[in-house]
């Protein structure tokens, strides 16, 4: 049994620091990098497992150095990998990750293969009996397994882009905690700037998603709904170098809070606070802070 169940994408990460973005056919030289594993739910469970909270990971990964780098990953914080697939004939998705260091963006270059079916019996993962799942559309036979096993389990979705399982899950969830890239794609929008724009996106997921639905924004915060009114809050002022993996650590935070019965509010704000602090150092796992310089941030 544990308290939280993650699944989805796994990737092992090179983040590459430049000041500035490059230009093309040149070239360039750095004298550091930074190595370790990524992915959205991976990097959830990752961070959930270091906080103390029990959990459980289910991805893909291969039989080869960076899988094995990944796993070790989460032996080291304790999470639970035992229906973590790996196989001898894929490889484990790779990331290039070149960094602004000016103003923390980051461009990904994700090498992976086409995923496949895990093929995890219920009986299983009916042994793990989570309270709160996490997905972020990645392996969807098994996200939509899951789903039926532990219809009272609380659940969440970190919806990053426009896929078939994002679109699937996010029908079937109670967090629909959604990236501006997928709100905008899904809405057919070009932007977001203003009330009228935020209305109308939260609007139309509604139509997606009957729970709670949150917007992330990046260096403007973030909107939500409460009691039929469209609330934004502010994005805590940091000064960016790196902002790989600050939305996975939102939602691996967000679960946190679930764990811990913060409310609503709080837990958005806590989560902010999470991603906020992540984005002032290099790489994406290895910028996760401990819980209590968050809480102690808040403070």
């Amino acid at each position: 049994m544990v308290e939280v169940l993650c699944i989805g994408h796994s990737a092992y990460d090179v983040t590459l620091p430049l000041k500035g973005y490059p230009v093309e056919n040149q070239k360039y030289s750095i004298n550091s990098k930074v190595e370790c594993g990524g992915g959205p739910a991976a990097n959830a469970a990752y961070l959930l497992s270091k906080w103390g909270v029990s959990t459980a990971y289910i991805g893909l990964l291969g039989d080869d150095i960076y899988g094995q780098k990944i796993m070790n990953e989460f032996i080291d914080v304790g999470t639970d990998i035992s229906l973590v697939k790996v196989d001898k004939n894929f490889s484990t998705p790779y990331s290039t990750i070149l960094v602004n260091t000016r103003n923390g963006s980051r461009t990904i270059i994700n090498c992976s293969e086409p995923s496949y079916s895990l093929g995890i019996s219920s009986s299983k993962l009916k042994e793990l009996n989570p309270k709160i799942i996490l997905f972020d559309g990645h392996e969807l036979e098994t996200s939509i397994k899951v789903l039926k096993l532990f219809p009272n389990s609380i659940t969440i979705l970190d919806a990053g882009s426009v896929r078939e399982g994002t679109i699937t899950l996010a029908k079937k969830v109670d967090y629909l905690i959604a990236s501006e890239r997928f709100a905008l794609t899904y809405c057919k929008m070009s932007s977001m700037n203003n009330e009228m724009d935020y209305e109308k996106v939260i609007n139309q997921l509604k139509t997606l998603n009957g729970g709670q639905i949150v917007i992330t924004l990046g260096e403007r915060g973030l909107i939500y709904e409460e009691n039929n009114q469209i609330k934004q809050l502010a994005a805590y002022n940091v000064n960016a170098i790196d902002t790989t993996g600050a939305g996975d650590i939102f939602h691996g935070a967000f679960a946190y809070g679930l764990i811990k019965d913060f409310p609503f509010l709080s837990n958005l704000k806590f989560s902010s606070m999470a991603s906020a602090i992540s984005v002032e150092t290099l790489g994406g796992r290895k910028s996760i802070p401990s819980v209590d310089d968050v809480l102690e941030t808040l403070k």
